[in-house]
């Protein structure tokens, strides 16, 4: 679920309040192509908290992990995002 979305991990006891407008929610059977369609689906938002939860990411290297785990086989980069209003 893509919602109420900070920029702290859901386990840090005292996290920031949400910085980005809730997106939607998403499913698969590959854990690494969910990620993978979560952050480009953040790199799309125009919400004007973007910056600071792109800003968190990249300077965690939040990309190495996906693309780590798609080498090492977990999973697959690739998906197809389907609506089903």
């Amino acid at each position: 679920m893509m919602c109420n979305m900070s920029v702290d991990c859901d386990c840090v006891s005292n996290a920031e309040d949400p910085c980005l407008k809730d997106i939607g929610i998403l499913a698969s059977t590959d854990p690494i192509a969910i990620d993978q369609a979560c952050l480009d689906l953040v790199n799309k938002s125009n919400d004007p908290g973007v910056s600071h939860f792109l800003e968190r990411v990249n300077t965690r290297n939040g990309v190495h992990t996906i693309e780590a785990a798609s080498e090492l086989g977990f999973g697959n980069r690739e998906y197809e995002l389907i609506d089903i209003d």
